[in-house]
């Protein structure tokens, strides 16, 4: 492995826990180049929902590249680009009653965000955007600007402007009135705070450590960016295409977001995709105005929209995330129940789950001992203090119950020792 370390930058991160050359993945496993298989509940920081190498969705993508179909098209119109929109009203929005345009704008999570942070900002002629504590939108700047990890803030290198924090859900105990609090500064021509163009929010920060919105918080946030006339951008880049149980995270609130981030898990089959969809009120861009090389990587339409009729026809997907996710949810608990004096926390809603601990160590020895023995996991939370579980959505009862398993057995290794 020395030419890694010899050509690749420092600021490689996820190779570091699993130090292995991985080969070929199928479902929900990954091989090494030795043979050695690893379960995967990483599935690409959540690109993977379908697993690896979906059957379906690959051979939709070798009928596709077999008849030579369009690879790059910028933003031109191609068939492959008319499937997926097709696709998209018939199968998400019409079923769900929501009227979205959608803008392509480019290939990554971030792309979708600073998109929506723009066209925020144009909408409303104003330049704050709201974000919340512990959330994480992306590494480019305007994300960035709304982005709580102070690691990841401080790589910008230059100021971080235009973007005022605010309380998550439950980010303190709960005598505190998170939304009062907002909505205090916003009446009070005294607080500080210029009227916001936009709130934009996760339903369950991945990456701040599986902290869930309550559907009641989430429905006060909208009702009163409403009532102030700011825009709600939800970024479900992360926790969106089925990853909680319904299609998009914000179903189960009973919101309709003005503006929606998505990428990961849309294209399907772990390809480079992200979709902005906006209210059709919203969509006052000039042609032009907002644009990129990639924004139209047509192998990606194709597995997405495979990716859509095969799962998202009906509800199974949806039902069998949230079993899944209760099973697995049910086996945290048993795990914080096994080790009381730990403090242990299980969090989390659908196949989106964490082990909070006391600290980034202990979660780090974790998932130490978790990839001895086959098992691919991470950490998130500002200080690394919560063992992430993000497996595919197809991976089996069996599969949930021998990761559990391998939990248990690593947790007791890094409380208590031995192997």
């Amino acid at each position: 492995m020395s030419i890694f370390e010899q050509l690749e930058s420092e600021v490689r991160s996820y190779c570091r826990g699993w130090p292995v050359v991985f080969d070929r993945a199928s479902g929900s496993r990954i091989y090494a180049e030795d043979g050695k298989p690893y379960l995967d509940f990483f599935a690409g920081a959540g690109a993977l929902n379908y697993g690896h190498n979906n059957p379906v969705l690959k051979q939709a993508l070798i009928d596709y590249l077999a008849r030579d179909g369009v690879t790059h098209a910028l933003d031109m119109f191609t068939a492959a680009k008319r499937d997926l929109l097709v696709t998209l009203e018939q199968k998400i929005f019409a079923p769900r009653e929501l009227s979205y345009r959608v803008v392509f704008p480019g290939p990554g999570g971030t792309n979708a965000v600073e998109a929506a942070l723009k066209l925020a900002r144009k909408v409303t002629g104003r330049k704050q955007v709201v974000h919340f504590t512990n959330g994480f939108h992306g590494m480019t700047l305007g994300a960035l600007s709304a982005t709580g990890n102070s690691m990841h803030r401080r790589g910008a290198g230059v100021p971080l402007v235009h973007a005022t924090p605010m309380p998550f859900d439950h980010y303190f105990d709960d005598s505190f009135p998170y939304l009062g609090y907002f909505e205090r500064l916003l009446d009070d021509p005294g607080s500080g705070l210029d009227e916001p163009a936009a709130v934009i929010v996760e339903t369950v920060q991945g990456e701040g450590g599986i902290n869930t919105a309550g559907a009641e918080w989430l429905r006060g946030l909208q009702e009163l960016c409403r009532s102030h006339g700011i825009l709600v951008i939800v970024d479900d880049v992360q926790m969106g295409c089925g990853r909680t149980g319904p299609f998009f995270s914000f179903e189960d609130a009973g919101i309709e977001p003005d503006l929606v981030c998505l990428s990961k898990s849309i294209g399907g089959y772990g390809l480079p995709m992200a979709l902005t969809l906006i209210k059709p009120e919203l969509d006052v861009w000039e042609p032009g105005e907002h644009n990129g090389t990639f924004r139209g990587v047509s192998p990606a339409f194709v597995t997405a929209a495979e990716a859509l009729r095969v799962y998202w026809s009906d509800d199974e997907l949806e039902k069998s995330t949230r079993a899944k996710g209760e099973r697995v949810g049910i086996g945290l608990q048993n795990v914080v129940e096994r080790f009381p004096e730990a403090g242990l926390v299980a969090k989390g809603r659908g196949l989106a789950r964490g082990l909070e601990f006391s600290g980034g160590e202990l979660a780090g020895q974790v998932c130490a001992a978790a990839f001895e023995r086959g098992l691919l996991l991470e950490t998130s939370g500002p200080g690394g203090e919560v063992v992430k579980l993000l497996p595919p959505l197809t991976l089996t009862d069996a599969e949930v119950d021998e990761g559990l398993e391998i939990i248990a057995e690593s947790v007791k290794s890094a409380l208590v020792g031995g192997r």
